[in-house]
């Protein structure tokens, strides 16, 4: 078969439409795949149909023209893409047309051969495509989203105007490059956002997601949150492009780090809070090594910070707080952290000096000089404005491994150190110990066992006299409270009253003793004398409850026909320091319901004329410790007189505890005291035995009497009275 026949075969045996036109563009040669793209069953009607190719095939006019200016200008034409008719129904397709010159020996030209690929179906997907693409684009722009269309192969990125901006930039100031913003992003969210791509390309997510920061044109980081997927793979499943976008996040960013900062850190001092301690700590044990060099915890709690709060204001006192969260920094070491754990409580954790050995009592030996100088800072005078406070602090010390292993314990044992700390008077500093650890524990189970004396009937009233010195009448008793346990025995008041108090179970408790108190008064006015007052102590923690409480006793004394001047209630010196609304009024209540007001201890507190003249005060009770070694001369006779002139120039009455020897007595009634109260008289007493005791002695006969336990040692003053 010659050239020319092979040539005419593959011409009639392409898949693809194949053609011949004269230059004119008159159709002379279609194939077979032609004749059916076109709609025809033959070759003739094909031709016979095909008279003018520039209105009857062409769809845009000028498109045969352009047709043939491109081949005879390069001699063929490559990817031709028209919207063509189909020539039998003059439906619209889309055709891709290759074609070529075909000249003779001498140059000139014969026909154009050239081939027709019906492409609708592709090129309507394409178009779709393009069109979707450009209203996503359009919708993200729109929403404030910025654009990226990157080709991963090549690097190319296309950036919206949109996502330049974003970042300070005007279109056409940064390249196309997918490096651009990449080197770009902040160091250290590099690795991050390397690991999202990969994760996304190797399809372990369905998309990409990352946030991170991108350094702007003016040098400041902007948050983003980039959101992509892939879109179109290789052969391999490698990606060649992804499309996605760039939100600006920088305000969630700084929403979100404002609320970890609150979560996490105090907003007076800016320091960790409990829960930072709390994850600080957890991770600094999780890094100690056994036999390492551990770690000490430290409770630091202001001592007279709630009286300055309370006098000066809470503006004061924060200040105060600010100035010695900055004191207790100053004393502490690179390493080591303070926390405001709230209120005037602060934590402090001092890391153990790498390679020392763990061994019994060295934090007692590193920490002393740590320690003295937190103790010399916080007593160290405030100035706050116009005030100058002075203040000390108490400290509890535990340490990691010694003391505890959890944080929790450490906590606790920090906790129950710093309670020794304050009991034993405050501005010191006390390690844990075991004995502190048991005296905890009973303290939790004198707690628990207080919670059921009341309901059964543990508790029992004593009432010790306050006898007349001048005269030794009696006609005034103090009503004090005990606790006998069916397994413990006898529980002394000092051990169980504070407890009560810090769990607040003396209120219940403090109104079981009125009550016992309120109807002995109303029987012994009956039986001994018609003007007989019992005292009450009432503990500060029952002046927080609401004012109707104050209401019930009063209604109390009302239902049995008692008078307000039945009762005094024993307050505390430190009552007297409280400015809170609530205490003030309580206290105002009670002496306009009638009630006398005895201040108990005298002398041991925060004694002031000027406390003093905030509320009228009916009695002085001097504290047995200035009564205990009352001898002539003595500079506690000077104290107890003075205390005396002073009450007495107020229009006040004194009341001398622990009286114990017939000397004590006759000093303090030449100094003008009115009564004495002690075991020079008589312990305290059941009532009925006090009703003996009132029956079988006279008032010259509690004079002249020697106390039979003028040599036990013992005070009978009002110890642990509730």
């Amino acid at each position: 078969m010659d050239s020319v026949a092979a040539h005419s075969l593959l011409f009639d045996l392409l898949p693809i439409g194949a053609y011949r036109t004269t230059p004119a563009g008159k159709q002379l040669r279609a194939n077979a795949a032609l004749v059916r793209l076109n709609g025809f069953s033959s070759e003739a009607d094909l031709l016979a149909a095909a008279t003018r190719l520039e209105s009857d095939w062409y769809v845009q006019p000028g498109r045969r023209q352009q047709f043939r200016e491109s081949i005879e200008r390069q001699g063929q034409v490559t990817n031709f893409v028209s919207e063509a008719y189909r020539l039998a129904d003059r439906t619209r397709i889309w055709v891709r047309e290759a074609a070529y010159v075909v000249r003779d020996a001498d140059g000139a030209v014969l026909y154009y051969e050239g081939t027709v690929e019906d492409i609708t179906q592709s090129h309507t997907t394409a178009q779709a495509l393009a069109e979707n693409e450009a209203r996503w684009r359009l919708a993200l722009e729109a929403a404030g989203e910025g654009v990226w269309d990157w080709h991963v192969q090549t690097g190319q990125e296309y950036c919206s105007d949109q996502l330049k901006r974003m970042f300070g930039f005007e279109p056409g100031e940064l390249q196309d490059l997918a490096q651009e913003l990449d080197d770009r992003t902040h160091p250290d969210d590099q690795a991050r956002m390397r690991q999202d791509r990969e994760d996304h390309f190797n399809g372990l997510t369905a998309t990409y997601r990352n946030e991170h920061r991108v350094r702007c044109k003016n040098g400041s980081w902007k948050w983003v949150l980039s959101r992509g997927m892939v879109v179109s793979r290789d052969a391999q499943g490698r990606p060649l492009r992804m499309i996605g976008t760039h939100t600006d996040i920088s305000a969630r960013k700084q929403a979100e780090a404002l609320i970890w900062q609150q979560a996490h850190f105090d907003a007076l001092t800016g320091l960790p809070n409990r829960r930072m301690l709390r994850h600080q700590l957890d991770q600094a044990l999780s890094q100690v090594l056994p036999g390492g060099p551990g770690l000490a915890v430290m409770f630091i709690d202001l001592d007279q910070f709630k009286e300055v709060n309370d006098t000066l204001g809470h503006d004061v006192g924060d200040r105060l707080l600010v100035q010695a969260a900055a004191r207790i920094r100053e004393c502490l070491g690179p390493a080591d952290v303070v926390a405001r754990m709230g209120g005037d409580e602060f934590t402090v954790v001092v890391s153990g000096e790498a390679g020392t050995p763990v061994e019994a009592g060295r934090w007692a030996d590193r920490l002393q000089p740590l320690l003295q100088a937190l103790l010399g800072a916080l007593s160290a005078p405030f100035d706050l404005g116009p005030h100058r406070v002075f203040v000390s602090a108490s400290i509890g010390v535990a340490s990691f491994p010694e003391d505890a292993q959890q944080v929790e314990d450490l906590f606790k044992h920090a906790d129950q150190a710093l309670y020794v700390a304050k009991g034993e008077g405050r501005n010191r500093y006390r390690f844990f110990s075991r004995e502190m650890q048991a005296a905890a524990q009973w303290r939790a189970r004198l707690e628990a066992e207080l919670r059921n004396a009341l309901a059964q009937q543990q508790f029992s009233v004593v009432y010790q006299p306050m006898v007349a010195l001048a005269t030794g009448h009696v006609h005034k008793a103090e009503a004090l409270l005990r606790w006998t346990h069916p397994t413990l025995g006898a529980v002394s008041p000092a051990q169980f009253v504070p407890v009560a108090e810090a769990s607040g179970l003396i209120v219940p408790i403090g109104d079981w003793v009125f009550d016992q108190a309120a109807a002995q008064v109303a029987a012994w006015r009956q039986a001994i004398d018609p003007d007989f007052q019992i005292s009450i102590n009432k503990s500060p923690a029952q002046f927080h409850q609401r004012a109707t409480h104050t209401v019930s006793w009063v209604e109390r004394l009302r239902s049995l026909g008692l008078p307000g001047s039945s009762v005094a209630i024993e307050i505390t010196e430190g009552l007297l320091l409280d400015t809170n609304e609530a205490v003030t009024m309580h206290l105002n209540d009670l002496r306009l319901a009638g009630m006398d007001v005895s201040l108990d201890d005298f002398g041991t507190g925060y004694s002031s004329l000027s406390y003093l003249q905030k509320l009228d005060i009916d009695f002085l009770k001097i504290d047995q410790s200035f009564v205990r070694n009352l001898t002539p001369g003595s500079t506690d006779l000077t104290l107890c007189k003075a205390i005396i002139a002073m009450a007495n120039a107020l229009g006040m009455q004194v009341v001398a505890e622990g009286v114990e020897t017939a000397e004590q007595r006759d000093l303090l009634c030449q100094a003008g005291c009115h009564f004495g109260q002690g075991y020079l008289f008589a312990r305290p007493m059941a009532p009925d035995v006090f009703e003996r005791w009132m029956r079988d002695s006279t008032p010259a006969s509690r004079m002249a009497q020697a106390a039979e336990a003028t040599t036990s040692g013992a005070s009978g003053a009002a110890g642990g009275s509730a």
